[in-house]
């Protein structure tokens, strides 16, 4: 799971060394960060700062696919009995 933050350029100092080590996310301008669970884990032990604005968590899930299993949605109509 990913989670896009934004901290203080006082923070941001701090936390440069630990985001380099464990996370390969991406930089945003404004000091604004996409980064995994673990990261964000390490940067709270290690006090940093900053305001979580977005989780991934409610992205689909391929979890119990075959590989190369397609999903498709299951679409159910209620029709009347009576025509």
């Amino acid at each position: 799971m990913q989670t896009i933050i934004k901290m203080s350029k006082v923070e941001e100092a701090k936390a440069l060394s630990i985001l380099l080590r464990h996370s390969p996310g991406a930089i945003l301008p404004n000091r604004t960060y996409v980064i995994r669970d673990e990261a964000v884990k390490q940067l709270r032990q290690a006090g940093v700062q900053f305001t979580e604005l977005s989780r991934d968590s409610n992205a689909p899930s391929l979890e119990g696919a075959c590989a190369g299993e397609r999903r498709r949605p299951v679409c159910t109509t209620m029709t009347s009995a009576g025509g």
